[in-house]
Formats: C-alpha cells, structure tokens, sequence
C-alpha cells in the first residue's frame, strides 16, 4: 500500500511536470508556426519580417510572465492582463498568417494556468474562436467561408468547453485530494508523535511496574522472614531459656532442647520455602483447618497452655494465597501470646461463610492498649501486628484487634473466600 509520503511526493513530481509543460507548450507553438509561416506561407499572409516582430514580441511576453516570473501566476489581476496580451498577441499573428493558430491553441491551456474561476470559460471560447480562424485560414470573407468558419468555431468551442469542464473537475479533485493527503500526513505525523509518546509512557510503565515489583517482593521477603526465621528464633531462644533454668531436671532439659531443635528445623525448612515462594509444608500435606489444629496441638505442647481450635460452617478449598494468609496469622497470633500474653488459654475458631472466611484468635491473657502501640513495629523491635495486618490487606480482607489491659485479646482476620484455582 503506497505510504502517505509517497502520494505526496508522486503529487509533488506531477505538479512540476504540468508545470514545465505550461512553459514550454508556447514556444513549441511559436517556433512551428514560425518555421511554417517562413519556408510554407499561406495564401493571403502577411510580410514575414513583421510577423516575426510580432512572434517574439509574443515569446518575450509569455517568457517575461510565465518564464522569468511563476510566482505572478497567484496575483489574479497581473494574469488577467498578461492573458488579454497573449490573446491580442494570438490575433495578430493568427491575421498575418494562419499557421500561428498553433501558437492560439495555447491559450486553452493558460486558461487553466492563469484565470480564476469562470473566467476560465470565456478564454477557452476567445481561444476557440481564433483557432477556428487558423483553421479556416483567415478572417471569413464569403458565405461558404463564414458557413465553415461557423463550424469550427462551434467544434472548437464545444471541444474545448468539454475539456474545459472536465479538466475544472480534474483540478477540483486533485486539489481535494491533495487536501485529503495533506490531512493524512497530518494525522500520521500526529500519530507518530503519539507512537512515541506511548512509548515513553510504556517505559515509565514497565520502570515503576519493575520498581513497584522489587518493593512488593521485599515486603514479602519481609513478611516470610518475620513469620518464619524470626518467630523460629523466638521460639528457640525461649526453649533454651527454659532448658536453662530446668538444668537440675534432666527430662524437662531434654524436653526443652528437642523442642528448640524441632523449631530449628522447621525454621530452616520454612524459611527455604519461603524463599522460592513455595506454600508453606502444612499446607502441602493437609487442608487448612487441619492445618491449624496441628498448629495448636505443637503450640500447646512447646509452651503448656491449651489452644482449642474450632471450625464453623462448611470447610472448602480456598485459595492459596488465602490459605497461607489465615495459616500465617494463626502463626503470628500464636506467637504474639507466647511471647506477651501469659495466658492460661487460648481459642482459635476458624469460620466459612458464603463470601468471607473469618480467623479469630481469643486469648484470657494480660491483654493491652491497641491505642497506644506504635503503627510501624511492635515494642519489641519485631512488626508482628503490622505483617499481620499487611499479609491481610495484600488479599482484599481486614484485620481488628480488639484488647484491653488485664481483659485478654482477641483478633480477627476476615478475607474473601476465593475458591481454590482462582487468581
């Protein structure tokens, strides 16, 4: 398909050559008629020195407007003039001899070149008549001589006024269709700027969405540190604690380090999954309120306080995502007892409803002022509540904490219910 460019161009190149041809058709007129009014004169024809006065007098005129000058062609009353010289010039040379009429015929073709409009027309019908004049040889000068002088005038006038017609149609087209190319060329360059724009847009796109990535996997990469090394250290680190003061009794001693070299593993194995962004194992061998109450049976026996776990509602594969989230703020809210809430027991109650799935946490312990903790980490220097709640939001749910001081604690993670396999 030819491109808007190359329209423009082919155009262009057909402009020029239209043209030359106006500027040269003149003087081809002028050198035939003067080569044969020379060396093969028409009966009742002028001297030929004077009619080659008049002949260069008419080259001098067209080379003088049309030659030497094209820019005067947009001034519309200079080409008026200059018109009305090349016709007088035409009669003149036509009268002294009729071969000139080939020099006449050009003024057809000025017409178009020089005159605005209708105007156009009646050059074309001054033309025909003096061509009709060469073609009759002479001015009329009998009945029969008028009677083809008629004829020819009447031929050339309607063949002309055809061409005439139909060439103001043609320029009409071509004007509009240079418009029409124009305007493409137009919305092509204004889209190309576009083109560019929208790259320039994609790349910040793909920059921030690179940047917005990277953040976003640090913030897991936080969050899964946090829910597994750092909850593991703990836990280890309270084990050795107590293995510590249970020195002078071997089987609690014993105790205590099997539970810390336990967690240990289970640290380690977690934080590697965690790592290739893997679910993590309890999951992997068992649907989540199982899950959780494996959860609370090894939580109750590493730390000695009972932790019930309950499942409402009709338990159904959830999604991943969701899976791991509710899993991990179990973890999270375990572990937040454990280390702060001396409590005697512990209630975790799964719930399915239609659009939402509801984990509550409930503990009897010391409990605390949810309006004086920091919004950005824990008092311990760990972000406990705020992984929590980020893991929570990150899946379209909410998370409410609810405690007061010597009154226990309860928190409640709510997230959609997205079935298994949807993203």
């Amino acid at each position: 398909m030819t491109s808007t460019a190359e329209q423009v161009d082919r155009l262009a190149v057909w402009e020029a050559r239209e043209a030359s041809l106006y500027r040269v058709v003149p003087y081809v007129g002028l050198l035939v008629g003067t080569v044969l009014a020379r060396f093969a004169p028409a009966p009742g024809s002028l001297p030929f020195p004077p009619t080659l006065a008049v002949a260069v007098a008419a080259g001098c005129w067209v080379a003088w407007f049309i030659t030497l000058h094209p820019q005067w062609i947009t001034r519309r009353a200079l080409m008026a003039v200059y018109y009305l010289g090349l016709l007088a010039s035409s009669a003149v040379l036509v009268v002294a001899s009729p071969w000139y009429g080939f020099f006449a015929w050009v003024g057809f073709v000025h017409a178009f070149l020089v005159l605005p409009g209708r105007w156009r027309f009646a050059g074309v019908a001054v033309t025909g008549l003096l061509v009709a004049t060469a073609q009759s040889a002479g001015p009329p000068s009998s009945a029969a001589h008028w009677l083809l002088w008629s004829v020819l005038v009447l031929f050339n006038a309607g063949a002309a006024g055809a061409v005439s017609w139909f060439g103001t149609v043609t320029e009409r087209q071509n004007a509009n269709r240079k418009l029409l190319v124009e305007e493409l060329a137009q919305a092509n360059r204004k889209l190309a700027d576009r083109a560019r724009e929208n790259a320039e847009l994609h790349a910040q796109l793909l920059t921030q969405a690179r940047e917005a990535g990277v953040l976003d996997e640090r913030q897991r990469m936080a969050r899964e540190i946090h829910d597994t090394l750092a909850q593991g250290l703990t836990g280890i680190i309270t084990q050795l604690e107590a293995a510590e003061q249970t020195r002078d009794r071997s089987d609690d001693w014993r105790r205590h380090v099997d539970n810390a070299l336990a967690l240990a593993r289970e640290s380690l194995t977690e934080a590697r999954r965690s790592v290739r962004a893997v679910r993590p194992e309890p999951l992997e061998t068992a649907r989540l309120p199982d899950a959780l109450a494996d959860l609370g049976g090894r939580w109750t026996a590493m730390h000695g306080v009972r932790a019930e776990v309950a499942t409402t509602g009709t338990a159904r594969p959830l999604h991943p995502e969701i899976e791991v989230t509710l899993l991990r703020a179990a973890q999270e809210a375990l572990a937040n007892v454990a280390r702060h809430a001396k409590a005697s027991r512990v209630g975790l109650t799964l719930s399915y409803m239609a659009d939402v799935v509801t984990l509550d946490v409930r503990d009897d312990g010391a409990g605390f002022d949810v309006g004086g903790q920091p919004t950005s980490r824990e008092p311990d220097g760990g972000y406990g509540l705020i992984a929590m709640r980020q893991r929570v939001t990150r899946v379209g749910g909410r998370l409410a904490v609810e405690s007061e001081p010597g009154c226990g604690t309860a928190v409640s993670a709510s997230v959609p219910a997205l079935p298994g396999g949807v993203g």
